[in-house]
C-alpha cells in the first residue's frame, strides 16, 4: 500500500502533531463533538502512542537520536466497533519501526579511527579521517537488526547545496563484501541491538565537513535519524594514498581569500605582517569575520597560512625561502637593469627586481596533466605578484620542469624559473634612445633555497631541486632552453675578455640596527698593466621585494689598480644617514658600477643587505607539565639611541597558549626590559613558544623557545 510520510521531530515541532494521523481513519464530525471526558481519554491514548513512537515529544529521556518516521497506511485499523483506536503494544511498534537510538563514531584521539588516519594530534573532538581509508562506527538500534528484512544506509552531505552528481551528497549502502575505493559499508559485528560498521571512502571523495544521518527501512516503514553536529565527519586529503588535489584561496585580490597583502609600510588599518607568529590567529580572525580578508600579509605570512591549511587538509607541504629571488615582469626570463649614458640607474624602466628573499610553498602531488617524471614537489606561490590566466595565483609548477628549464609546462613554470635561475642583464642607453647589453651576472639569482629540515630546526638546502650547480653545462643549457621561450631570446652577449673584476662583500653576520653599516668593495686587476677605474656607488632603501623606495647616498671615486693587484675599498653608511628612511625589513641595496679607462670595460654589481634587529629572549621559568601553570620571561634590549613608542608584544604557542597581545608602552633608548607571562600547557612533548615585538621605530623582532612539556602525573598525592 502507498506509504504516507509523517514526521516526529523535537519539541519545537510539537504544534504540528494535530495534523498527523499515523495511518488511522479520519475523525468524523460526531467524534469532534464528543464530551470532554472522552476527549481527555482519547488524549491520554494519543499521549501513550506518542511516548512510544516519539519520545522527544513525550520524553522518557532514554534516547539520544531523534527520528523522522514513515509508516505504511492501514496499520492498526483493526479497531473496535465504536471507532476508538487501540493503543499498540511494544511488539507492534518494534515491527513497525527500526529506529536509530545512538551513533558512536569511535572518535577518541587515542582510538584506531584517529590514530590510523594520522589525525590524533588535531585538537578537535570530532571524527577527522582521510579519504581512501576505512573507518569504524557503532549504531545502536531500537531492536536487533535483521539483514534479511531490514535495510540501512548512511547519508552524508557537505556544502550548502549537496548534490549526488557532484559528490557532495553521498548515500552509502550496506554491502556483503567491501571492494575498496568507493563509498560502501559492511556490518562486521553485531551485539543484540548494536551493529558495528566498517565504512570505506574513495580516494576521490570531496574534502569537507559532512553531516551524517542514518536511514532504516523495512516492509512496514522507514525512519531517519536527525542531524547531530557532534556526529559531523571531517574528511581530509590523504598523503598516504594516491589522489587529486584542488584549488586553495589564500590571497584576497580575486576570491576574498584569507589574507590581504600590503607592502606600503602603513598598516594602521590592520596588523603589520611582521607581527604574526603563527597561522591560527589569522585563520580564526578570518572565520570570525565571516570570510573578510585579514589585514595584512606579505610573502612569509601567505606561505605560512598555505602550509597550515594544506597540511590540515592532508596535503604534504613545506615552506620554501629563496634568497636573492628575481621578479620578472615582462616574461623575458631575465632580470633587466637599465642605465643611462652616465651609468646611472633609470628608475622608471627598472621594473624587474630582485627581492632580498621570497617565500612560497612546495606541495607534493601527482601531475597526470604533465609528461611522466614531473610529479612530486610542486611550487605554489600564494603571494599576489602577477596574474596567471587572469587570477593572482602561481603554480603548481613542477620542480623537475623548473630544473630543466621546461618553462612551457604548466602552471607558471617560467615565472618560478626566473625567480630561481634568471640571469641579470645590464643595458646602457645609447644616444639614439636604443639600449645595448653591456654586462650580465649569471650567479646571483636563487641562492640558498631553503626549507626547514625534517625533525630539527636546521636549514635544509634544496637548491639542487630547483636548478643544476651554478655554471655547470647542465645549468647553462637549462637557462638557454628557458630563455628561448622568453621575450628576449637573443639578449645574451658574446663572451668578452675581462681583466678587472668587481665584488662587494660583508664581514661576519652583517651590520646591526642602530649601528653604522660597513661593507667592502673589492677590485681585482688580473692583467699585467695598470688599470684606472671610475666607480659610481648608490645606496638605497629597499622594500624586501627589491623595489626601490629612496636613495640614501651617492658617491663617485677614481681608483688606480696596479698590475695583478687586489684592492679593498672600505665603504660605510652611518646610522644618522639611514635612521629615518628604513622600511620593515631594514633592507638596503648598494649599486656599484664603473668603467675601466684603458679598455672601456663595464663593471656593475648590486649588493643587498639588511640591518640585523635584536632577538627577543624567551626563558622558561619552572617545570612544564600538562595542566600545570607555568611562566616564561621575555626580555629585550632596545638597540636604538631613541625611545620606542607604543610597543606591543605578541606571544603564542601550539599546546602552550593561544595568541596573546600585550600592550607594553614605551621603551627608552638602549633600555632593557622584561615581562613575565603565565599559561597552562595542554599538550605534551616539545613545543615552541613564539614571541614578536612591534612598534613604529623597529619591526621584525622575534624570539622562539623550545619548551618540553611532560605528561600530567596520575600518581596519588
Amino acid at each position: 500500500m502507498p506509504a504516507e510520510r509523517r514526521s516526529a521531530r523535537g519539541r519545537s515541532a510539537v504544534g504540528r502533531f494535530p495534523s498527523v494521523t499515523f495511518g488511522f481513519g479520519e475523525d468524523t464530525e460526531e467524534e469532534k463533538e464528543e464530551p470532554k471526558e472522552n476527549n481527555v481519554k482519547k488524549g491520554n491514548a494519543c499521549k501513550e502512542w506518542l511516548r512510544k513512537v516519539c519520545p522527544c515529544c513525550c520524553p522518557k529521556h532514554d534516547d539520544v537520536i531523534d527520528t523522522e518516521v514513515t509508516l505504511v497506511d492501514g496499520l492498526g485499523k483493526e479497531d473496535g466497533g465504536n471507532g476508538e483506536r487501540p493503543v499498540p503494544d511494544d511488539k507492534e511498534i518494534d515491527e513497525v519501526l527500526l529506529k536509530v537510538k545512538s551513533i558512536d563514531l569511535l572518535k577518541s584521539k587515542s582510538g584506531a579511527n584517529r590514530t590510523e588516519h594520522h589525525t590524533h594530534l588535531y585538537q578537535s573532538d570530532n571524527l577527522i579521517i582521510r579519504r581512501g581509508q576505512s573507518f569504524e562506527m557503532w549504531i545502536t538500534l531500537s531492536r536487533p537488526f535483521n539483514p534479511s528484512s531490514d535495510e540501512l544506509h548512511l547519508d552524508l552531505k557537505t556544502g550548502p547545496l549537496a548534490v549526488v552528481a557532484k559528490g557532495t551528497h553521498v548515500i552509502i549502502p550496506l554491502v556483503a563484501k567491501l571492494e575498496g575505493d568507493r563509498w560502501e559499508a559492511a556490518v562486521v559485528k553485531q551485539e543484540v541491538k548494536k551493529i558495528k560498521l566498517l565504512v570505506n571512502s574513495p580516494t576521490t571523495a570531496v574534502i569537507g565537513r559532512y553531516q551524517l544521518t542514518v536511514e532504516t527501512n523495512n516492509q512496514n516503514g522507514s525512519a531517519s535519524s536527525t542531524h547531530d553536529p557532534a556526529n559531523d565527519i571531517y574528511i581530509l586529503f590523504n598523503p598516504w594514498c594516491q589522489g587529486k588535489y584542488g584549488h586553495l584561496m589564500v590571497n584576497s585580490p580575486d576570491d576574498q581569500g584569507v589574507l590581504e597583502g600590503n607592502w606600503s609600510g602603513d598598516y594602521s588599518n590592520g596588523t603589520s605582517p611582521t607581527v604574526w607568529s603563527g597561522s591560527v590567529e589569522i585563520l580564526e580572525e578570518y572565520h570570525k569575520k565571516n570570510g573578510t580578508p585579514v589585514k595584512y600579509g606579505q610573502c612569509w605570512v601567505f606561505a605560512g597560512v598555505v602550509t597550515t591549511v594544506l597540511r590540515c587538509l592532508g596535503i604534504p607541504t613545506r615552506t620554501v625561502t629563496n634568497f636573492s629571488s628575481a621578479h620578472d615582469t615582462d616574461v623575458s626570463l631575465t632580470t633587466d637593469v637599465y642605465l643611462d649614458e652616465n651609468l646611472e640607474p633609470i628608475e622608471y624602466l627598472n621594473v624587474d627586481s630582485i627581492w632580498n628573499f621570497h617565500v612560497w610553498n612546495d606541495c607534493w602531488m601527482a601531475r597526470k596533466d604533465l609528461p611522466p617524471g614531473n610529479g612530486g614537489w610542486q611550487a605554489v606561490d600564494a603571494t599576489p605578484q602577477e596574474t596567471s590566466q587572469g587570477t593572482y595565483c602561481c603554480g603548481p609548477a613542477s620542480l623537475a620542469a623548473v630544473r630543466y628549464g621546461q618553462v612551457y609546462l604548466k602552471h607558471d613554470t617560467g615565472f618560478v624559473f626566473a625567480e630561481v635561475n634568471s640571469d641579470k642583464i645590464y643595458w646602457q642607453k645609447n644616444a639614439d634612445g636604443t639600449f645595448t647589453q653591456i654586462y650580465s651576472e649569471k650567479k646571483i639569482v636563487g641562492i640558498s633555497i631553503s626549507t626547514k629540515a625534517v625533525g630539527s630546526n636546521e636549514r635544509s638546502d634544496i637548491t639542487h631541486l630547483y636548478k643544476h650547480p651554478e655554471g655547470s653545462n647542465e645549468e647553462r643549457i637549462a637557462v638557454e632552453t628557458a630563455c628561448s621561450f622568453g621575450s628576449k631570446a637573443k639578449a645574451y652577449s658574446s663572451p668578452t675578455a675581462q681583466d678587472v673584476s668587481l665584488e662587494v662583500t660583508l664581514d661576519g653576520d652583517g651590520p646591526k640596527m642602530g649601528k653604522d653599516a660597513e661593507l667592502m668593495i673589492k677590485l681585482k686587476n688580473s692583467s699585467s698593466q695598470q688599470r684606472s677605474v671610475s666607480l659610481h656607488s648608490q645606496v638605497s632603501v629597499m622594500y624586501y621585494t627589491g623595489v626601490h623606495k629612496a636613495t640614501v647616498r651617492t658617491d663617485t671615486t677614481d681608483i688606480e689598480v696596479l698590475p695583478n693587484e687586489e684592492k679593498i675599498l672600505e665603504w660605510a653608511l652611518e646610522y644618522k644617514d639611514y635612521k629615518d628612511k628604513l622600511m620593515d625589513q631594514a633592507a638596503l641595496m648598494l649599486t656599484v658600477s664603473g668603467r675601466v679607462k684603458e679598455t672601456q670595460q663595464i663593471l656593475a654589481t648590486q649588493f643587498s643587505f639588511r640591518l640585523r634587529t635584536p632577538d627577543l629572549i624567551i626563558k622558561p621559568l619552572g617545570k612544564a607539565v600538562v595542566g600545570k601553570k607555568m611562566s616564561v620571561e621575555i626580555s629585550f634590549t632596545n638597540p636604538l639611541p631613541q625611545v620606542l613608542k607604543a610597543v606591543i608584544f605578541h606571544v603564542e604557542g601550539l599546546g602552550l597558549m593561544t595568541a596573546r597581545k600585550i600592550n607594553y608602552g614605551d621603551i627608552g633608548s638602549h633600555a632593557s626590559v622584561s615581562l613575565t607571562e603565565q599559561f597552562i600547557p595542554t599538550l605534551s612533548g616539545t613545543r615552541k613558544l613564539l614571541a614578536s615585538l612591534d612598534c613604529k621605530q623597529v619591526r621584525q623582532v622575534h624570539g622562539v623557545s623550545d619548551i618540553t612539556v611532560e605528561e600530567k602525573s596520575n600518581a596519588p598525592l
